[in-house]
């Protein structure tokens, strides 16, 4: 009896999923969205003591499963998606790479970088961004690729790698509408 509660806790698990990916596809379809995109894969957790935002070969970078899924992510987009509007994204190797596989082009917006430890700075950058979020007039999604730290300071939500997290503007920060998980 009890292996037949957790095989069917588990199909809703896995249903639930499905249904909140598909909620996501629909706003997508219709297009005017604000998706925050992280990155692809990357392993390890921080950066290395040699960081430069200048040299990739300094920074955790997208392993070959990350390159795949980030490619994984482009090919679903062009196929259930509304035209990609416009695509920034932060500085950091990860994020271009992932932005360039899915996507083709994308623009840099530093703002889009791991929020800042000085909170001067910090909010800086986060108002940064809400401005570009509220000043978005285009047809198309318009796609922020970006770092879970960052998802975090504007929503108060986690995202796993490679999670869009399709937002609307709410006050100081951002309202999850739906979320689409690319495995």
């Amino acid at each position: 009896m009890l292996r037949l509660l957790v095989a069917a806790l588990v199909l809703l698990a896995f249903a639930a999923k499905a249904t909140a990916t598909e909620a996501g596809w629909a706003l997508l379809r219709e297009g005017e969205q604000i998706v925050l995109l992280r990155h692809a894969m990357a392993p390890g957790a921080t950066e290395p003591t040699n960081f430069d935002i200048e040299k990739c070969s300094t920074q955790r970078n997208l392993s070959e499963r990350g390159r795949q899924q980030a490619r994984k992510i482009g090919a679903l987009f062009a196929a259930r998606a509304a035209p990609t509007g416009r695509v920034l994204t932060s500085r950091f190797c990860r994020t271009k790479e992932t932005a360039r596989l899915a996507f083709g082009d994308a623009e840099e917006f530093a703002p889009l970088d791991p929020p800042a430890a000085d909170e001067t700075a910090r909010k800086e950058q986060l108002d940064a961004i809400m401005e570009e979020v509220r000043n978005y007039t285009g047809s198309g999604n318009y796609v922020f690729v970006t770092h879970l730290e960052t998802i975090q300071a504007l929503t108060g939500q986690s995202a796993r790698e490679g999670e869009a997290v399709i937002v609307t503007p709410q006050d100081d920060g951002l309202r999850v509408l739906a979320r689409i998980v690319f495995n």
